[in-house]
């Protein structure tokens, strides 16, 4: 069974930085796509970057593009986003999902099979 445990979020300044971490086990990742997304109250679950385990192509969103940075660890079986300039409206439960259908895009909810419960990001103003 796929496990995906998220950690490393909080409470942060806007203009900081956090890192999120996604823990994966149960599974060999390495045919894997791991992705980000992130749910703000009141409004539906949106894309925030994606990784293709083997490889190493990465997809992001436009509003992170250029302050977000999705990496994986084969070592540690884990993936990172690093979050810099963070703004308010960053603000969201951001959580970790996988899925290794052989036909994937990366940004919609639907192909990925497997989410972790989630990490709360609040970028305060």
């Amino acid at each position: 069974q796929v496990q995906l445990v998220e950690s490393g979020g909080g409470l942060v300044q806007a203009g900081g930085s956090l890192r999120l971490s996604c823990a994966a086990s149960g599974r060999t990742f390495n045919t894997y796509t791991m992705g980000w997304f992130r749910q703000a109250p009141g409004k539906e679950r949106e894309f925030v970057a994606a990784i293709r385990w083997s490889g190493g192509n990465t997809y992001y969103a436009d509003s992170v593009k250029g302050r977000f940075t999705i990496s994986r660890d084969n070592a540690k079986i884990t993936v990172y986003l690093q979050m810099n300039s963070l703004k308010p409206e960053d603000t969201a439960v951001y959580y970790c999902a996988a899925t290794n259908r052989a036909l994937v895009l990366p940004s919609r909810t639907i192909f990925y099979d497997y989410w972790g419960q989630g990490t709360q990001v609040t970028v305060s103003s």
